[in-house]
């Protein structure tokens, strides 16, 4: 075949490949674009589910979180509060001081019981305030010794009472109104006695129920 022959053939094999070798560059490109527009997708959305974890998606409102325990932390990360549930399927809302201290508490027990307890810094109990599944409710105040000063409380039966204590826990003094309306009032001495209660001195007996004499024998006749 002639070299004139060959030159057409040749060069439509050449152009042919720097058009595939052209349609490969662009192709490469193209892929190049599209895995960067990927990553850089992927990091928006890295950085929206953490903005949105700890800030919220600005302008929506969440319709239900669910959670078992929440946890607040203060500005230095010391842990602040805690509301949760507990292992026996009681509610629990503790408030916490800046030491760490438990200062107030809000209890839902399982069987319906709910308390309100505020403590001081030395975690005594201070003042606890209780409502029973019985409708017994009652509010306790307590020295800076744990030892229980005063009770105020409304019973099952509608009884509602007032105690006070000395320091030893011992009630000293009440005061109360039953479920009828008839009021109470209670003092304690030292010695355990009710000085509120007058002690009544036995009435003396009527001079016809005193005993009478034995009568002495008439003399005998001589």
């Amino acid at each position: 075949m002639r070299e004139s022959e060959l030159e057409g053939p040749v060069s439509a094999q050449v152009g042919r490949l720097e058009e595939l070798e052209r349609e490969y560059r662009r192709l490469r490109r193209f892929t190049l674009s599209l895995v960067v527009a990927v990553a850089v997708l992927l990091g928006l959305g890295v950085a929206l589910v953490a903005v949105s974890a700890r800030h919220g998606i600005p302008g929506t409102v969440a319709q239900v979180v669910a959670a078992r325990q929440f946890v607040l932390r203060g500005e230095d990360g010391t842990i602040r509060g805690v509301w949760g549930t507990q292992e026996d399927g009681s509610l629990r809302l503790v408030f916490q001081d800046g030491e760490g201290r438990p200062r107030t508490k809000l209890d839902l027990l399982a069987d319906g019981a709910s308390g309100l307890t505020f403590a001081d810094s030395a975690g005594h109990p201070r003042a606890v305030f209780a409502f029973l599944p019985d409708q017994t409710a009652s509010l306790v105040l307590a020295d800076e010794g744990g030892k229980t000063r005063s009770v105020l409380g409304i019973s099952a039966d509608g009884n509602a009472t007032i105690l006070f204590a000395d320091r030893s826990g011992t009630t000293r003094a009440g005061l109360g109104v039953d479920g009828r309306g008839a009021g109470t009032f209670t003092l304690i001495d030292r010695g355990g006695r009710d000085v509120a209660q007058p002690e009544v001195e036995p009435a003396p007996e009527p001079p016809d129920s005193q005993p009478l004499a034995p009568a002495e024998p008439a003399a005998r006749k001589r």
